[in-house]
């Protein structure tokens, strides 16, 4: 494995990370094995954005059984678990006791970075920066519960305002070769309208390339989420390039990026970590991804679902990450599977359950229309 220094935090991170979607639902050997598979592989990053009580056991359980020093965890402020669902909150009380039950359920002792959850606006950056939240997390800095703070953002602007703070160590961005391509705005529904990639396939955002510049110049270490688009780039009917893309070659463009320490994808089995650590090994023809970018046609990600959560809660209890995770499996493969039929069927709500609020399409950083797609799944599953 590939080892990186994170930035100016001293800390040492394998390139090829791991977020923590894969443990949701797993038994305790199935969390051990997977981690196993990471250990085994090299791969020593972990982050933990679920406040889910059940992941953060799971992945502390199987973690335990190594040196603490011998990985390093990403654990984030400001996420909550409330009514058995995630929710993001700049509540100080509420930020304080989800981040003790973090240490608690783990029993890792201390976090390595205190990673500020979800930031996409300057007025929320501003906020946190000048408020209860940053105050806390300087806190806990002093006290050695972390050892350096970062903030997650999908907005290059925010990113170059938080590197500008001086108070940010190290940023979670989206990273992948089809974000890189649109331009920042703090409206995220923008980001995905069609005329964006007028220009897509002219190079990086500027923004973006000066983004990269400022984190690299300052020290301050980039770790990558979403660098599959939610799967989309490794499909080769969904991938806007119009050829799928490989995992490694996916990792390979994040970690060509400056500033880039690690890329932290979710792996749900023991294939997909071997796939994403075959990285390692891979030869620099396996590597390679410029014959796909060069020959794309033009595309947008408008209406694509990530599955990244954000947007939770739902006043119905839908998981609603899931019901699309499922319906969009089934339609890919012209039916509905009998096991995707088996894990739909064991969600506590189905889609039909879902009331129209609309509250969940103001919270999605991807502008997809949930409560249609609630409707299509509904008359696709029969609930």
């Amino acid at each position: 494995m590939e080892y990186r220094k994170l930035g100016r935090t001293g800390l040492t991170v394998s390139a090829v990370g791991m977020g923590c979607e894969g443990f949701e639902g797993k038994t305790e050997e199935e969390s051990r094995a997977l981690m196993q598979a990471a250990m085994d592989a090299g791969i020593c990053f972990f982050d933990m954005y679920t406040p889910s009580p059940a992941v953060r056991r799971a992945m502390g359980q199987a973690l335990r059984a190594y040196p603490r020093e011998k990985f390093v965890i990403q654990g984030h402020l400001c996420t909550d678990w409330q009514d058995g669902q995630y929710v993001r909150t700049r509540n100080i009380e509420d930020v304080r006791r989800s981040f003790e039950q973090l240490l608690t359920d783990t029993g890792f002792g201390y976090i390595d970075i205190g990673m500020i959850h979800y930031c996409d606006t300057l007025d929320d950056l501003k906020s946190i920066l000048t408020g209860d939240v940053m105050a806390y997390a300087k806190s806990l800095k002093e006290q050695g519960t972390v050892r350096c703070i970062g903030l997650s953002t999908h907005n290059p602007d925010v990113v170059m305002q938080a590197v500008a703070s001086g108070e940010i160590d190290v940023i979670m961005m989206s990273v992948n070769p089809a974000y890189d391509m649109l331009p920042a705005s703090e409206d995220v529904d923008i980001l995905f309208e069609k005329e964006t990639y007028d220009r897509v396939y002219a190079g990086i955002d500027p923004k973006r390339e000066a983004m990269y510049r400022a984190c690299q110049q300052n020290g301050v270490a980039l770790t990558v989420m979403k660098p599959f688009a939610g799967g989309l780039l490794l499909s080769p009917d969904q991938s806007p390039f119009g050829r799928a893309m490989t995992p490694v070659q996916c990792i390979s463009y994040c970690l060509d990026r400056p500033a880039v320490a690690s890329v932290m994808g979710g792996m749900a089995t023991v294939e997909e970590v071997k796939q994403a650590a075959a990285y390692h090994t891979a030869t620099p023809e396996e590597k390679d991804y410029s014959l796909i970018l060069s020959q794309a046609p033009r595309a947008s990600f408008q209406g694509h679902c990530m599955y990244c959560g954000h947007c939770a809660p739902c006043p119905a209890g839908i998981d609603i990450a899931k019901v699309n995770q499922f319906y969009d499996l089934s339609v890919a493969q012209g039916s509905v599977p009998e096991t995707v039929k088996d894990h739909y069927d064991r969600l506590g709500k189905g889609a039909s359950d879902c009331i129209g609020c609309g509250a969940c399409e103001g919270r999605c950083p991807f502008q997809v229309a949930v409560r249609e797609k609630m409707k299509e799944a509904a008359r696709l599953f029969g609930r």
